[in-house]
This record gives C-alpha cells, structure tokens and sequence, in this order.
C-alpha cells in the first residue's frame, strides 16, 4: 500500500496503472497517462524521488483522494 510521501517514479506509474490508468504515452516534453477523460502528465526522471507537494497536485490532477491513494495495494 503506497504511503502518501516522497515516490519514486516507476512506483507512481506502477500505481496509476493499478488505477486503470493507461500509458505512459510520449508526450511533448513529458509522457503522460490516460483514465477516460483525464490526461495526467507524469514528471520526467531525475535523481530524486517525486516530493510530497508535487504528488498532491498530481493525485488532485488525476482527481484520487489522499485516502483513495493510500487505501491502494
């Protein structure tokens, strides 16, 4: 079960999928993925791990509740 905090991103893709997300597409500066009608664009690699604060706004972008998210597994 993903805890809400700092993520990696194939973790963060891996759970998108598992919310029936599909992708990631190549985009134009960043892939992206797909669920009905809501496209999400997925930061591109780095170093580190995808923040707490940037996680919020994907899960708001995605329209996934904090509770929703962690209740995941």
């Amino acid at each position: 079960m993903p805890r809400f905090g700092p993520i990696k991103r194939k973790d963060l893709i891996k759970w998108l999928k598992k919310l029936d997300f599909d992708g990631p597409y190549s985009g134009g500066k960043h892939q992206f993925m797909v669920r009905d009608d809501i496209t999400l664009r997925i930061p591109n690699p780095h170093r580190g791990d995808i923040g707490m604060e940037l996680l919020s706004r994907i899960l708001r972008q995605a329209q996934i509740s904090k509770d929703e998210w962690e209740r995941l597994g």
